[in-house]
Order: C-alpha cells, then sequence, then structure tokens
C-alpha cells in the first residue's frame, strides 16, 4: 500500500452544526432549526396538556439568512435541533463586482464572501460607505449549518 492512496478532503473534526435539544427548552430570542432552515425565535406560546398527554409548544420565527417568518408546533417534551451560530468582525480590503476581500484582526484573509442579498439595501450601503476605499468599514458574518453571510457593517471614523 502506498502513501498516495488516502486523499483527505477537510481537516475538521467532524462536529456537527446543529445540537439536540428538548422544545420546551428553547427560549426566545434563541435559535432552532425550522424545515432546515436556522431561525431566531420571535414568540413561543405554549398551549396546556390535553387528554393525550403533551404540552406543545408554538413558534414563530425569522430565517437568519433570508428573512422569511416560519412557524412550527412541537411537543414540549420531544427533541429539535438548534443551529450553532457563530459571529466574526471583518475589515474590508477590496470589493470586486460582487465579491470582497476581507481581513480580521489576525491578519488572516477571507476571499469566499458576497454581499448580502438580504436586506435588499444592505449592499448598496455599504458599497456607499467604503466608497472605494476611501474608508474603513467593518462587516458582521454570522455563520450557521455551513451557511456564512454578511449581516451588518460599521463604519470606522478614521
Amino acid at each position: 500500500m502506498s502513501d498516495d492512496e488516502y486523499v483527505f478532503e477537510t481537516s475538521d473534526a467532524g462536529s456537527s452544526a446543529t445540537i439536540p435539544m428538548e422544545a420546551g427548552q428553547v427560549k426566545k430570542g434563541g435559535y432552532m432549526m425550522i424545515k432546515g432552515k436556522p431561525c431566531k425565535i420571535l414568540t413561543i406560546s405554549v398551549s396546556k396538556t390535553g387528554k393525550h398527554g403533551h404540552a406543545k409548544c408554538n413558534f414563530l420565527a425569522t430565517d437568519i439568512f433570508t428573512g422569511k417568518k416560519l412557524e412550527d408546533m412541537i411537543p414540549s417534551s420531544h427533541g429539535t435541533t438548534v443551529p450553532i451560530v457563530n459571529r466574526s468582525e471583518w475589515e474590508i480590503i477590496d470589493i470586486d463586482g460582487e465579491e470582497l476581500t476581507l481581513m480580521d484582526e489576525g491578519g488572516n484573509q477571507k476571499t469566499d464572501m458576497n454581499l448580502p442579498g438580504y436586506p435588499d439595501t444592505l449592499a448598496q450601503d455599504i458599497r456607499d460607505a467604503w466608497s472605494g476605499g476611501d474608508n474603513s468599514v467593518m462587516v458582521s458574518i454570522q455563520s450557521a449549518v455551513g451557511i456564512e453571510q454578511i449581516i451588518a457593517y460599521k463604519k470606522e471614523s478614521p
């Protein structure tokens, strides 16, 4: 057997993008997977136990990447999945068409990020704030379940 038979495409630890949680433990303002989408919970209403035994939790939430409202009803004792959501700050180095070149505080570069499509005006607002490189602009990138998207920006004062 030769060494080149084993090819490793990725080098992550194999951790899951979601964690299991009982539906009754999920809180307002927290995150939850609804219909395969990571969502931020807006409201939770709990119905009382009926003759069949389970209190039901009715969740109203928004998709964290598209802003669409989604609804789900789960018995409070049943399990659901909660996405692991990360947020990081990056400085814009260059804007080329729809693609951004970004750098974090440690000097690491990121070149695979596009301008956001949601909300509609955010991409143009970032372009206007950056104004061809005249200003320093920081963007917040939110990531969950393998998706990364810019959700906010901040114009730094010189």
